[in-house]
């Protein structure tokens, strides 16, 4: 139904950016909430970020806020997290996700029924 394939991941200094993508390819075209999740090594996956279909409604973890920007392009089916200001506790890999066919903005790991398979995000001190 859904596919997600983000990009954008690598090793960058603390205090400096990157620019995750995740592009989706639907069977069946339709408005979808996007959220961006984490997952560090021995810890449980995160929220980090959500986005509604008009790209109104965003929500953020506390731990995130004023440094990661999420945002979307709905002509290519793309979403974005700009992340700046990174940290090293920012290192984890990095997941899309989409509410597809559900409505609402959520920020559960259960609540989004379609995954990427991640990028990697390495903050180094």
């Amino acid at each position: 139904q859904v596919q997600l394939v983000e990009s954008g991941g690598g090793l960058v200094q603390a205090g400096g950016s990157l620019r995750l993508s995740c592009v989706a390819s639907l069977r069946t075209a339709t408005t979808y909430s996007t959220g961006w999740f984490r997952q560090a090594p021995g810890k449980e996956r995160e929220f980090v970020a959500a986005i509604d279909w008009s790209g109104v409604a965003i929500i953020y973890a506390d731990s995130v806020k004023g440094r990661f920007t999420i945002s979307r392009d709905n002509a290519v089916n793309t979403a974005y997290l700009q992340m700046s200001s990174l940290k090293p506790e920012d290192t984890a890999v990095y997941f899309c996700a989409v509410r597809y066919l559900l409505p609402g903005l959520r920020n559960g790991v259960a609540d989004y029924n379609y995954w990427g398979p991640g990028t990697q995000v390495t903050v180094s001190a």
